[in-house]
């Protein structure tokens, strides 16, 4: 379990629904070192890829952000709008942008059932929306500059009822109290990892059991783990890749304590690789669906359900 505000519990009927495994015990059947993933990617294209490989279900692309939540929907952001899809495509729930911003940034359902939603514009903000797409409470955000799509990206609420809030050209990840107070801020523009010229603006951050923060570093081509004083605990870059990411936006810390980390400038070839915890590769994804993945879910691992929370 991780830091982030506690989703509902998973419900394995609903989840099998959509990403059923190509075949049951064929996980025990591979090799210990033999890694598939079913997982959900956004970005140019919207779709839930099989350990087979194939396309269990595609969607609208453009999307940003979203999960594949414990009832089987999936809840996804694009630029306008929100949706929250079953499997059969039926939106069940939606939020379109205020006129007063230009874009949505990222989304996430929170346990007691509404919809965090980050707008980015004007009024940059954090809303909690209802089941009936009604605001029920606004958080004012302080990105430090007024270029609405550079504001922020993957916001989640933390277990505390705060929100860790990353913002990419203040180098900075910050976390919120509900009244938009900044209780705590990590810097990204840390001379160890290469100062402002290295652009390691931050677009996913994962608050960890242990206190530290997994940050991924677009421009930069980085993956950081900061401490809650803001040392760095544990990093990747491209020179332990061989050159692998390009501008990494989505990340994920698997139960396994693997990281999983995407290539939104990827438009073909491996956009998706998996790491260890001494920084080595254990699996790749070069999916055509893949393609241009700006954030994604891995689901399951050799048959087997991701458990907990998702770490993203």
């Amino acid at each position: 379990m991780n830091d982030s505000y506690r989703t509902f519990p998973h419900r394995s009927v609903a989840w099998a629904l959509v990403i059923a495994a190509a075949s049951t015990g064929m996980a025990e059947e591979k090799a210990a070192s033999s890694i598939r993933h079913s997982y959900l990617v956004m970005g140019a294209k919207t779709a839930i890829i099989g350990e087979d490989g194939s396309a269990r279900w595609e969607y609208r692309g453009g999307t940003r952000d979203g999960f594949v939540l414990p009832n089987g929907n999936a809840l996804l952001a694009w630029s306008d709008r929100v949706e929250e899809v079953t499997p059969a495509k039926q939106v069940v729930f939606s939020y379109t942008r205020h006129a007063d911003n230009s874009e949505i940034g990222t989304v996430q359902r929170l346990y007691n059932g509404n919809t965090l939603v980050t707008e980015l514009g004007k009024r940059p903000r954090l809303l909690e929306v209802d089941g009936r797409g009604s605001v029920v409470h606004e958080t004012p955000l302080k990105p430090e500059t007024e270029n609405a799509h550079m504001q922020t990206r993957m916001a989640r609420q933390l277990k505390n009822g705060n929100y860790l809030v990353p913002h990419l050209l203040a180098f900075a990840v910050k976390e919120y109290t509900p009244d938009g107070q900044i209780v705590n801020t990590l810097r990204t523009d840390l001379g160890e990892l290469g100062g402002r010229p290295a652009e390691n603006w931050p677009f996913t951050a994962i608050r960890l059991d242990n206190g530290n923060t997994l940050v991924s570093l677009t421009h930069g081509n980085k993956v950081a783990e900061f401490t809650p004083s803001g040392q760095i605990a544990w990093k990747v870059t491209n020179d332990d890749v061989g050159g692998l990411f390009k501008d990494p936006c989505g990340s994920q810390r698997l139960a396994n304590g693997n990281t999983v980390v995407g290539s939104h400038a990827a438009n073909q070839g491996i956009s998706m690789v998996e790491l260890n915890r001494d920084r080595k590769i254990v699996w790749t994804s070069d999916h055509p669906l893949a393609a241009g993945v700006h954030h994604f879910q891995i689901l399951t691992t050799n048959g087997r359900q991701e458990p907990g929370v998702p770490m993203k």
